[in-house]
């Protein structure tokens, strides 16, 4: 066993034995297994908080785009963006000081994670609409007065990008560019106070922070503040400026008004228990976590995305279940006695603990986290993923049903930037003007919360919430289905795409007799599953030892044969974008073939609607069998729809390894990936690109593409 495989192993069974026996400090509180995180040194915010990695590996060689001209100029300190060392080596004492003095936030705050993006939409006068979280500590905080969010824009001066040449990227990867947060970084940044304008035309805005919840916690009170952010759009795609107490400045990009975004979506940001995150982590990276996520920052850094989209599992919750307070009522191994199991006020704050303190761990570490709230950040859109799909007497259970309760309360604060109790459920008059909010869920205590936003003139995104009405025989409710056609049909003229992001694939091999195996208590999968062998843990799940993939093989049809009505009527194309089953796939509806007439070709086919699959960029793919078995059910064009007037069956898009050799699953792949989306202005395509890792833990990736028509049938 390699050394950082025999220090998993010893770190596993230390754990093993804590969760067998917790024991109380001499405080008469347990130990938390979810550590109570510490404040952000300032000089870390938006940048890179690497995780501890037993022996870090020897560092790569540094990739070309940190040693561009646009980070190392030879003419002068004051007209470059970052300095060697060498460089700095040659100033005076003073000159480096102030040449690497951070700016620092006047008033002071004292950051718990943050600050995170989320867009919203834009409107039809052609205004970008967002928000900005930030968390912090109030014992190291000055609220006299109330933080300010400064953002700053010029629509005259264009963006640079760093697009490569034809041959790609073809570097190692590590260093996340230049940070001083980064230890291993050959350049530092030059950071500068204030802001200076460009032109005639430049904007500065203000605005002030709201406060939409406090956390009470062991270590102290911390405040959530939520600034709002409104940008119209120019001409071109601009980039916007900010900094929050006039310290360090970041920035992100927006469109221009009539162009389309481009956007990076992924799904399963996390591994399943028992996956050592190590066996991930390839040369020159100090975490398995980090390699498709720098891979997706370099696309970033060469032409920037507008918006990143989270599918599902933005974060992993599995470590709740090994809290200490809870595992009395983990060990419990009758049904009715975990269903009767009462919620203590100590469990309830343990589940609390557990959820802010892993938010705040994951949000602010790694390149994930720089991909959300750093230098090269990309506002998000989020969607819930997780719950929903027990059995009732479980769910309703007193611990159950406050597990699932604040886990939502949780997704809509960190992810959505949205407390119920201060913003309402009135979808026509909140902070957020793409929500559309459902009915009550039956187990977490709020409705459900969906999105619909513009990504430009031609593409709308729908972000659809199948977790909080869920139950074992409904994904969502009838009254979530009416209001959200309600307003898909009043998408503005312009709109030729509507993609439909849903946490599982609709369209993916139809596994009915799996299912059927699954249900039975006899099914050796989950037998397997139970007692972790062949890597099938995750088969099962944490609570109740069922088989995971029930939830994924739920009815759908009637969801479908709505939508496709919607396309024909609206004369919008379709087009569906998942995640959940931690590898890649591309699933089809088209119209039935009649058998005396040809197949309607895509562009006039209002039926033809693919489904993406993109999953996972971090969780360790399927086992070889299970993707096997998939994958002999893929060719095959399956008839459930067939009263529909409707083919189901799948695109052979990967007949050739990253490596490009030849490889017998065409349809189904079995690597890490994530997916890059584009509107194609000369043909109206919507474009996608499935990036997927060409080795395991190198942080380069092999595209494939797939795209779907612009609608070009008649309109009724």
């Amino acid at each position: 066993m390699d050394n950082a495989g025999w220090h998993a192993h010893r770190r596993a069974h230390k754990e093993d034995d804590y969760f067998n026996s917790p024991r109380r400090g001499a405080d008469g509180r347990f130990t938390p297994v979810e550590q109570q995180v510490r404040p952000i040194d300032e000089q870390f915010i938006g940048g890179f908080l690497p995780p501890p990695s037993p022996v870090p590996p020897p560092l790569p060689v540094k990739d070309e785009i940190y040693t561009d001209p646009s980070f190392h100029l030879p003419s002068g300190v004051s007209s470059q963006k970052s300095i060697s060392s060498s460089q700095l080596s040659r100033l005076s004492a003073v000159e480096r000081s102030k040449t690497l003095r951070v700016a620092r936030m006047d008033p002071h705050l004292m950051f718990m994670v943050g600050p995170l993006l989320k867009y919203d939409t834009t409107d039809e006068q052609g205004i970008w609409h967002g928000a900005l979280l930030i968390v912090t500590a109030d014992s190291g905080s000055t609220y006299e007065p109330h933080p300010t969010l400064t953002y700053q824009f010029d629509p005259e001066q264009l963006p640079r990008h760093h697009k490569k040449s034809s041959k790609g990227f073809a570097g190692k990867s590590f260093d996340l560019g230049p940070h001083p947060a980064d230890p291993h970084s050959t350049s530092l940044p030059i950071h500068t106070n204030g802001h200076a304008s460009s032109g005639p035309n430049f904007i500065s805005e203000q605005s002030p922070a709201q406060e939409i919840w406090v956390y009470p916690g062991a270590g102290g009170t911390f405040t959530f503040w939520r600034f709002m952010i409104h940008v119209p759009l120019g001409p071109n795609e601009m980039e916007v400026t900010y900094s929050i107490n006039n310290g360090q400045q970041l920035h992100f990009f927006v469109p221009g008004r009539n162009q389309n975004m481009r956007w990076a979506s992924y799904s399963c940001n996390g591994f399943s228990a028992g996956v050592n995150p190590d066996d991930f982590r390839g040369p020159g990276f100090q975490s398995g976590y980090d390699p498709c996520w720098l891979d997706l920052l370099t696309y970033h850094y060469e032409e920037p995305f507008h918006v990143l989209v989270g599918g599902g599992d933005q974060l992993y919750c599995d470590g709740l279940t090994r809290e200490p307070e809870l595992q009395e009522w983990v060990a419990k191994l009758k049904p009715e006695e975990k269903q009767s199991y009462q919620l203590t006020n100590e469990i309830a704050q343990a589940i609390d603990r557990f959820y802010f303190n892993h938010y705040c761990q994951v949000f602010r570490t790694g390149a994930f986290a720089r991909a959300n709230s750093s230098m090269q950040v990309t506002p998000m859109m989020n969607m819930c993923d997780g719950f929903g799909s027990y059995p009732d007497n479980l769910q309703n259970s007193p611990i159950f049903r406050t597990i699932g309760t604040r886990g939502y309360f949780f997704f809509l604060l960190f992810q959505c930037f949205i407390n119920v109790e201060v913003d309402g459920i009135d979808d026509k008059n909140h902070v957020n003007s793409s929500i559309i909010i459902g009915a009550p869920g039956p187990y977490v205590g709020f409705p459900s919360h969906s999105f619909l936003g513009n990504l430009g003139p031609q593409t709308s995104i729908l972000l659809l919430d199948c977790r909080a009405e869920r139950r074992k025989n409904q994904v969502c409710s009838p009254m979530e289905y009416e209001k959200v056609f309600a307003r898909l049909h009043q998408l503005p003229p312009t709109v030729e795409h509507l993609v439909v992001q849903i946490g599982i694939p609709i369209a993916y091999p139809r596994m009915v007799a799996l299912e059927k195996a699954l249900e039975s208590k006899f099914n050796p999968l989950v037998a397997l599953g139970r007692n972790g062998s062949l890597g099938l843990s995750g088969f099962v799940n944490k609570f109740n030892a069922e088989a995971e993939l029930l939830d994924d093989l739920q009815e759908r049809n009637w969801f479908i044969s709505q939508l496709q009505e919607f396309s024909k009527v609206k004369r919008i194309r379709v087009s569906f974008l998942s995640g959940d089953v931690h590898c890649a796939a591309v699933g089809v509806f088209k119209s039935l073939k009649d058998k005396t007439s040809p197949e309607i070709p895509p562009p006039m086919d209002h039926r033809y609607m693919i489904n993406v699959v993109t999953s996972a960029i971090v969780n360790t793919p399927p086992p070889g069998g299970v993707i096997k078995l998939v994958a002999s059910l893929a060719g095959k064009t399956h008839k459930t729809m067939h009263k529909s007037q409707t083919d189901e069956t799948m695109i052979p898009l990967f007949s050739k390894d990253p490596d490009g050799g030849h490889r017998g699953q065409k349809y189904i792949m079995g690597r890490r990936n994530w997916c890059m989306t584009s509107y194609d202005e000369s043909t109206g395509d919507l474009n996608f690109d499935i990036r997927v890792e060409m080795e395991k833990g190198v942080g380069r990736s092999k595209g494939y593409a797939v795209s779907t028509p612009p609608p070009r049938w008649e309109r009724n």
